[in-house]
């Protein structure tokens, strides 16, 4: 299905973002936190020996040194079946960047959100979510579908603690590319990946009340990967949407899966996201 228009989107922001987020989101709020991860999931990132060229190809020698993240889970971990498709991520950084690659297997690939700042999670995409300095306030979301389109928003507060989503905030300097192995809204064929790749600059991630973290050999943030699959139908026109229950005709819900689960249905709990380590090595040196 199309995505929404930017054109209006304050209005639209508060009649449907906010309740989607308010409504919907707080009832993710209230399971029991003891289903929380025991142990995050941690990754070792290296410095690239050459320039990265953001083209969604990953042909450069550091991409294929630089270890892959373990496949993604369920967002419940153990709790759910292990998702149908595989998923897994990189990472690499600089003085300047940092490095996201993430490989996306999808038999069917589709998207039709082409504008910046469109709901992109109401059809298939990439998450990024980060905390710099692990406190749980002041974090970043970056969402990117397979026609390249962003959705990027900065919450100031978890939504439990009565945050707000920043919709109009951007990443400043931001780099992203996709390449696709198949065919995009060709529900004729199938598909084998999409491969995302992600330049983050460290200066964007910041307000004008929130000072960059820049960061050094040792430092760590917390951050966390979520890909938003949807089950879905094909109309008379031959364009995908998400599948409804004939039954009911509510639209069914998506799967989430992660690099670090969370324990529960909520990527918004920042203090059970991944443990991101930077070194100051080459990857080709590294261990």
């Amino acid at each position: 299905m199309s995505g929404i228009p930017v054109t209006g989107f304050s209005t639209l922001l508060s009649r449907t973002c906010l309740s989607l987020f308010a409504s919907v989101l707080p009832g993710f709020f209230q399971e029991n936190l003891a289903q929380a991860p025991a142990q995050p999931k941690s990754y070792d990132c290296y410095q690239p020996d050459k320039k990265i060229v953001i083209d969604g190809k990953l042909n450069e020698g550091s991409w294929k040194k630089a270890a892959w993240t373990s496949l993604f889970e369920d967002i419940e971990g153990d709790k759910k079946p292990k998702p149908l498709q595989q998923t897994r991520a990189k990472m690499l950084w600089d003085k300047d960047y940092l490095y996201i690659a993430a490989v996306i297997e999808e038999e069917h690939i589709w998207a039709y959100q082409n504008r910046k700042d469109q709901i992109v999670y109401l059809e298939n995409d990439f998450e990024v979510f980060i905390d710099p300095d692990g406190d749980t306030d002041n974090y970043y979301e970056l969402e990117v579908n397979a026609l390249n389109n962003i959705f990027d928003l900065f919450l100031p507060k978890t939504y439990r603690s009565g945050g707000k989503a920043d919709i109009r905030w951007d990443i400043k300097g931001l780099l992203t590319a996709v390449s696709i192995d198949g065919t995009i809204n060709n529900a004729a064929d199938r598909d084998k990946r999409w491969t995302v790749e992600i330049a983050i600059p460290f200066t964007g991630l910041s307000t004008s009340q929130v000072t960059a973290v820049i960061p050094e050999d040792g430092s760590e943030w917390r951050i966390n990967f979520s890909r938003v699959n949807w089950q879905h139908e094909v109309d008379s026109d031959g364009k995908y949407a998400r599948k409804r229950d004939p039954a009911t005709k509510k639209i069914l819900p998506e799967y989430n899966w992660v690099w670090s689960p969370q324990g529960i249905i909520n990527m918004h709990y920042p203090e059970y996201w991944g443990r991101l380590t930077f070194h100051a090595q080459q990857v080709s040196k590294a261990k």
